[in-house]
């Protein structure tokens, strides 16, 4: 009998916990057309993540895989996402994340494309500043970099490690085009960052729209 080098259990429950969500965020439109992928940590060489190609509202535990912190999947034939090593990345960067989420909202995806130039969305005043951790007031500045797209994974986690390395706080970041990431100590908090990423882009596309 072969033993697997991670525990079996620990991936149900993660399995079932990425399903639920996935069900989530495609009942509000988050995650069309199979977009998006969703992981969470199983260890500390392991991710559990979804196979590539996957509807995200019909997600079941066979449609979630585990792969290794190098983005090659464990025991198992499936084909994980292939954006697995932005994920991963951000596993070896931060002990402590639990769950990464990447999702595909109109808001995400216009305000991709909008705040491109600018390479960042600057949110200030806005009180669901304090729903991102680390935050505990609107009187803050609260930065979502835009990185431009590119099917070369190596060069987006390029990207994102030159930020973090530059000293910079990174709670998330939006895609060019594409749309967020965003993570935290668990899933609970992960939603929680993707729904105030969410509201916040929202409150600043109206503002961009509503102003003279």
């Amino acid at each position: 009998m072969t033993t697997l080098p991670y525990d079996s259990a620990r991936l149900a429950v993660c399995a079932r916990t990425i399903a639920e969500t996935g069900r989530e965020l495609a009942e509000r439109g988050w995650t069309p057309a199979t977009s998006s992928n969703f992981s969470m940590r199983l260890d500390d060489r392991h991710a559990a993540v979804t196979v590539s190609g996957r509807d995200k509202g019909r997600l079941g535990e066979t449609d979630v895989m585990v792969v290794d912190f190098d983005n090659a999947p464990v025991a198992t034939s499936a084909r994980p996402s292939a954006e697995t090593a932005l994920h991963t990345q951000i596993y070896r960067r931060f002990p402590a994340i639990g769950a990464v989420l990447h999702t595909h909202s109109r808001a995400q995806s216009v305000a991709s494309r909008l705040y491109a130039r600018e390479g960042v969305v600057r949110f200030e005043g806005w009180e669901l500043q304090k729903a991102i951790s680390g935050y505990t007031t609107h009187e803050s500045v609260l930065d979502l970099p835009v990185f431009p797209n590119t099917q070369d994974m190596d060069v987006l986690v390029a990207q994102v490690d030159a930020w973090l390395d530059a000293g910079k706080p990174l709670h998330g970041y939006l895609i060019d085009g594409h749309g967020i990431y965003a993570w935290g100590v668990d899933m609970a908090e992960t939603k929680r960052h993707i729904e105030a990423f969410e509201f916040l882009l929202n409150c600043e596309l109206d503002l961009r729209r509503l102003s003279p």
